[in-house]
């Protein structure tokens, strides 16, 4: 196995893309990563998929729902019987890697060896903007 490399948020907010980072609110961008995602029972599955990242803290964003679709495609074409069972996004590989994995069909073992597992999984909750009450305001003010 590897040394991890990035740390990772899995975005469950489908109308937040995080176009900044949550952590340090630089600006991400838009990166392709090779994923690898264990599903339960015993299923790996290598996907090529964009991702937001920030640069400064090595955090790759992959939007909860659009994994999802993905891996429910991918299920559905290869007829899996694993549609909804648990997942987990274990790290990533080295393009030349999955590549290599997409035509020799590595073993999990094989797949484990040419795998960075993300340092950490963070979770940021959306703060909602807008308008919020101020519960001290002068009543009054508010009167017509």
């Amino acid at each position: 196995m590897l040394e991890a490399k990035y740390y990772l948020f899995l975005n469950p907010y489908p109308k937040h893309a995080f176009s900044h980072c949550p952590k340090c609110n630089t600006r991400t961008k838009m990166r392709k990563y090779c994923l690898v995602i264990h599903i339960e029972p015993r299923h790996f599955i290598s996907l090529n998929k964009t991702c937001r990242y920030c640069q400064y803290c090595n955090l790759i964003i992959i939007k909860k729902q659009d994994l999802e679709q993905v891996l429910y495609w991918i299920c559905e074409q290869n007829s899996l019987n694993i549609i909804g069972n648990d997942y987990f996004v274990y790290g990533t590989m080295e393009r030349k890697d999955w590549k290599k994995g997409q035509q020799n069909k590595f073993d999990s073992k094989q797949l484990m060896e040419h795998t960075y597992p993300f340092k950490d999984i963070w979770l940021f909750e959306v703060e909602p903007a807008g308008w919020v009450s101020n519960p001290n305001k002068d009543k009054k003010a508010c009167s017509n």
